[in-house]
């Protein structure tokens, strides 16, 4: 993909399951690792037609958050729902969600477009569709290179495009600018804000507080396993060094000290 080329998202073509809306609901989320509470009563709620970004500091309970809305663990309290269900229970999860939770799940002696076409093979959708997610991603001339030769950007970019096999309405991304280089960079900002742009789900979880600043919509902050904000990004200033100030006020100091009763009101 050249500089000058935008990324754009086709409608789907697949109809999801579930209630229709690409709506993923959180709602009293609790975790329990052994004695670890990784994640205590959090709720919010991620819209289509937006990108939410999922922010918080290292062990603030993010990826088991993500991994929990993706059906990976099962919640010790609460519930998490996709289209109004769990995602175990979507009948063609991967038309629904594609997820990148890790861009290292890779055979090194597979080519891009061979382990593109294992994934077709098991969510049943037709080989032509491989092409059409490398061009997307900007991988058509790596297509039949091997992922051992791959440098960590384009692993990433090969991750987003076997989330986006199955045409989903809902993309849950942890971390995928890792590894790219600013033009990456940019042109995956482009690529959410356009999947956003069509009408469907965009979850990104990211510690890239100034790139989210200009990526996303919508804000949910957590910090000890606890939501402390969710809200509009404008309500946090809108510009990368507000959000800063605001996301450390949030997670450290005298506010993340505070009782969770006495937090409520700048976390819904």
């Amino acid at each position: 993909m050249s500089r000058d080329e935008q990324p754009t998202v086709s409608p789907a073509r697949v109809a999801p399951s579930g209630d229709g809306s690409g709506r993923i609901v959180v709602r009293g989320l609790s975790k329990w690792f052994g004695k670890i509470h990784a994640v205590r009563d959090l709720g919010f709620t991620v819209e289509p037609g937006r990108v939410t970004g999922f922010l918080g500091p290292n062990g603030a309970g993010k990826t088991t958050t993500l991994r929990a809305v993706l059906g990976l663990i099962e919640p010790t309290a609460g519930a998490v729902t996709v289209n109004g269900v769990g995602y175990r229970r979507l009948a063609q999860p991967a038309r629904v969600v594609g997820a990148v939770l890790d861009a290292g799940g890779f055979h090194r002696a597979r080519s891009a477009r061979s382990h593109l076409r294992m994934y077709t093979a098991a969510i049943g959708v037709p080989d032509g569709r491989v092409d059409e997610v490398l061009a997307h991603v900007g991988l058509t001339d790596a297509a039949n290179r091997k992922v051992a030769g791959f440098s960590t950007g384009m692993r990433q970019r090969l991750a987003l495009a076997t989330a986006l096999l199955g045409d989903p309405q809902v993309l849950v991304l942890d971390e995928p600018g890792t590894g790219l280089d600013p033009e990456g960079i940019a042109w995956l900002r482009g690529f959410i804000r356009s999947f956003a742009a069509s009408g469907r789900t965009v979850l990104v979880s990211s510690h890239q507080l100034a790139e989210m600043s200009q990526t996303v919509d919508h804000v949910v902050i957590i910090s000890r396993g606890e939501g402390v904000f969710e809200g509009p990004l404008d309500q946090l200033g809108g510009d990368a060094q507000t959000l800063e100030q605001e996301f450390l006020r949030l997670t450290t100091g005298e506010y993340a000290a505070r009782p969770t009763s006495v937090r409520q009101e700048g976390a819904r």
